[in-house]
C-alpha cells in the first residue's frame, strides 16, 4: 500500500477544497445537467454532457448549449418524443460525434425508460453497485439497452465496447456527478452506486498530474492506471476517493503543479 506523505496529502487536500467550490461549475460540463430539476432531465443531460467531455473545455460547453437546443431545453420530453430520428444522421454534433450516434444514444435511453422511472432505477435493478467496479457493470447495462434499442448494433462513441482496458473517463466522471453528495458541485442524485465505489475519470492532464506526484507508476491511461490511482486515494478517503479528483484536475489543467514545484 502507498504511504502518501502529509505535505503532499496536505497540497491535494487544499486543492480540493480550492477548486471544489461553485465557482468550478460555469466553465465545466456539469453546469449543463444542474440547469434542470427534474431527475430524468439531469440524468440525460448528464450522460449527453459527458458523452462529449472531450476536447477544449469551451467547445464542449458550447456543444451541449447546442445539444439542449437541438432538445428543445427539455431533454425528457424530447426523448419521449422520438423527435430525435428526424435529425440528419451525418451532422456533427461534436468532433467525431454525429447525429447517428446521437439518435443511437436516444433510441437505447428511450427503451430504458420506458421500463424505469430513472436511470438510478435502472442501475439499482442491475445490481452494479454489487460490482467492485460498479462504473464499468453500468457501462455494460447501458451499452447492452442501447445495442439491443439498435438492433444489436452497439455505438462505441456512446458506450466504449472494450470495457476490460477502457479507462471510462466519460461515464466515471458523470457517476461522480450524479453519484457525489456534497452537493457543491456534484449533485448527489444516485442512490444506486456508493461514492466509496466510484472511481476517479482518468484524463491526459489527471494521469500526468498523479504520476508527477507520485500516486500512479502504470504509464498508460487505461482500466488498471484508474483502478491503482483509485486504490491510492482510497487510502486517503476511502469513503470519497473522488473528491481528490478535484486537487489532480486543479494541479493539472490549470497548471499548479509547476506554480507549487518552483515554491519548493
Amino acid at each position: 500500500m502507498t504511504t502518501i506523505p502529509y505535505d503532499l496529502r496536505a497540497l491535494l487536500d487544499s486543492e480540493a477544497e480550492r477548486i471544489n467550490s461553485p465557482a468550478f461549475i460555469a466553465d465545466d460540463p456539469v453546469q449543463f445537467p444542474r440547469r434542470f430539476s427534474d431527475q430524468r432531465d439531469v440524468e440525460i443531460m448528464a450522460l449527453i454532457s459527458a458523452i462529449i467531455a472531450w476536447g477544449r473545455r469551451s467547445m464542449i460547453c458550447r456543444d451541449a448549449e447546442r445539444l439542449i437546443e437541438i432538445m428543445r431545453g427539455e431533454p425528457y420530453a424530447y426523448l419521449m418524443s422520438g423527435d430525435y430520428e428526424n435529425l440528419d444522421p451525418d451532422r456533427n454534433l461534436h468532433r467525431t460525434f454525429f447525429a447517428r450516434h446521437f439518435i443511437q444514444m436516444m433510441r437505447g435511453l428511450k427503451r430504458i425508460y420506458s421500463a424505469w422511472p430513472t436511470l438510478d432505477s435502472f442501475a439499482a435493478s442491475r445490481r452494479v453497485d454489487l460490482d467492485e467496479a460498479p462504473a464499468w457493470a453500468f457501462a455494460k447495462a447501458l451499452g447492452e439497452e442501447i445495442s439491443e434499442a439498435n438492433g444489436g448494433v452497439p455505438c462505441p462513441q456512446c458506450v466504449p465496447v472494450n470495457l476490460s482496458a477502457t479507462a471510462l473517463k466519460r461515464i466515471n466522471m458523470m457517476l461522480r456527478w450524479l453519484v457525489r453528495d456534497d452537493g457543491i458541485v456534484d449533485m448527489g442524485l444516485w442512490k444506486s452506486i456508493p461514492k466509496s465505489k466510484l472511481y476517479v475519470p482518468l484524463d491526459v492532464h489527471v494521469g500526468n498530474t498523479a504520476r508527477a506526484l507520485g500516486l500512479l507508476n502504470r504509464k498508460g491511461n487505461d482500466r488498471k492506471a484508474v483502478e491503482e490511482l483509485t486504490g491510492v486515494l482510497r487510502t486517503l478517503r476511502p469513503d470519497d476517493p473522488c473528491w481528490y479528483d478535484y486537487a489532480l484536475f486543479g494541479l493539472g489543467v490549470e497548471g499548479r503543479l509547476a506554480q507549487v514545484a518552483e515554491k519548493k
